[in-house]
């Protein structure tokens, strides 16, 4: 019997160029807790991010994914709609990203997966990260939710009082894989 959408258990982590590339490792670190094949697709600005904010070498971001793409790699499987996914989450999603995405100008793989999710009528959710924000920037925003793209900004939540960075990073992210319906173990408001 063949897989359905449903029962599919991939999802596509990209990483652009943002500040904030503990999102994306966050978020690889947890669907994998969560039984959830990565498919990790990494700009060539993120690659500097990485070196400027963690410790990690780019071999060690990429051996904590399942699978991972050269951002060059038009012909990789994850920029066909034949190769289902439950979607992609890019964590952080820069503006470049943002706007090439809801351009439909895909210049990356990066972006070209996010183009298939979005035409696959897959779940898209772009961790934007820019502040303060102009009307272009708040233009690309509304252009990419009106094709299907969900905007989660890395907000943080105060309601768990988090003690730590890294339990900020975990609350978001865990709420940013809610919207795939997968159940990160997060606190929640109103349960104990």
């Amino acid at each position: 019997m063949k897989a359905t959408q449903q029962s599919c258990k991939r999802l596509i982590v990209g990483i652009s160029g943002a500040s904030g590339i503990v999102y994306g490792i966050e978020a690889l670190r947890q669907l994998r807790v969560l039984g959830i094949e990565t498919h990790l697709v990494v700009s060539k600005s993120a690659m500097l991010t990485l070196s400027q904010e963690t410790a990690l070498s780019y071999a060690e971001l990429c051996a904590q994914a399942h699978v991972h793409y050269p951002n060059t790699d038009v012909g990789a499987a994850i920029a066909s709609g034949s190769y289902r996914t439950l979607g992609m989450l890019v964590a952080p999603c820069s503006i470049r990203s943002l706007s090439e995405i809801a351009s439909g100008v895909t210049a990356s793989l990066l972006s070209r997966a996010a183009d298939v999710v979005l035409k696959e009528r897959r779940r898209l959710v772009l961790m934007v990260r820019e502040t303060p924000l102009h009307a272009g920037h708040l233009q690309s925003m509304l252009q990419a939710s009106q094709m299907g793209a969900v905007i989660m900004p890395p907000v943080p939540s105060f309601y768990d009082k988090p003690a730590s960075l890294e339990q900020m990073v975990r609350q978001t992210v865990g709420r940013a894989l809610d919207l795939f319906g997968l159940e990160a173990d997060i606190h929640r408001w109103g349960e104990e």
